[in-house]
C-alpha cells in the first residue's frame, strides 16, 4: 500500500482533501479531513479515482461491483462501467445491517468487487462484505478512494487494495494539539 500522487492530486484539486481543525464522526480530532463529496460532484476526479479501483480489482474477474450506501453508489456505478460489468448498491436494513434491497440479487458464487469511499474503520466495507455474503456473492477483492488507518484494518481473506493511503493524524478530543492551541473546530 502507498501514497498514489495522482489520487492525492484529484482529492486536491476537487477540494475534497481539507486542512484545518476536525471532529470526525468517531469523536476524535484531526487536522485533515477528506469530504469524499467534493471529489464525486467531479466526474473526470472520480473517473480517475475509479480508474485506479479498477485496475485493483480487475484480477480478481469480479463480475459485480457493489457498495454502501452513499457514496458507494457512486463508486459501484463508476468502477463497475470502467471493467464493463454491473454495479449495485446495499443500503441500511431494519436489523442495523446492511442489504441489497430494490430487487438486487446475487447468484451463489457470484464474485464481488466491494467499494467504498474513505476508509476509516472500514465498517461500512465489513457491512457491504457481509451483505454480499448473505446474498450469496463472494467478495474477491475490496477497494476505496483512500485508505486512512495505515494499513491496520483488514477484511479477513479479502485483499483490501485502495486507490491511495493518505496519512492523517487524529487525537482523543481530550488531548487535541489544535484545541490547545485554540484552532477554532469543525465539526464533520
Amino acid at each position: 500500500m502507498a501514497v498514489d500522487p495522482e489520487v492525492v492530486g484529484a482529492l486536491k484539486a476537487s477540494g475534497a482533501y481539507l486542512e484545518g481543525h476536525f471532529q470526525l464522526t468517531s469523536g476524535r480530532h484531526s487536522g485533515q479531513y477528506l469530504e469524499k463529496f467534493n471529489l464525486l460532484q467531479w466526474p473526470q476526479y472520480t473517473e480517475l479515482v475509479c480508474k485506479k479501483m479498477a485496475e485493483h480489482g480487475r484480477p480478481f474477474a469480479p463480475t459485480t461491483v457493489a457498495g454502501p450506501t452513499t457514496g458507494g453508489v457512486l463508486l459501484a456505478y463508476e468502477v463497475a462501467r470502467q471493467l464493463g460489468v454491473r454495479g449495485i448498491f446495499c443500503e441500511t436494513d431494519a436489523h442495523g445491517g446492511r442489504s441489497f434491497q430494490r430487487g438486487f440479487k446475487l447468484q451463489p458464487g457470484e464474485k464481488v468487487l466491494v467499494v467504498d469511499d474513505i476508509v476509516t474503520t472500514g465498517g461500512s466495507l465489513i457491512d457491504t462484505i457481509d451483505a454480499v455474503i448473505k446474498a450469496g456473492g463472494e467478495p474477491v477483492c475490496v477497494s476505496a478512494i483512500a485508505d486512512r488507518t495505515g494499513g491496520k484494518v483488514t477484511f479477513g481473506d479479502v485483499p483490501f487494495l485502495p486507490a491511495t493511503e493518505v496519512v492523517m493524524e487524529s487525537y482523543p478530543a481530550d488531548d487535541c494539539p489544535l484545541c490547545k492551541q485554540g484552532v477554532p473546530l469543525k465539526v464533520t
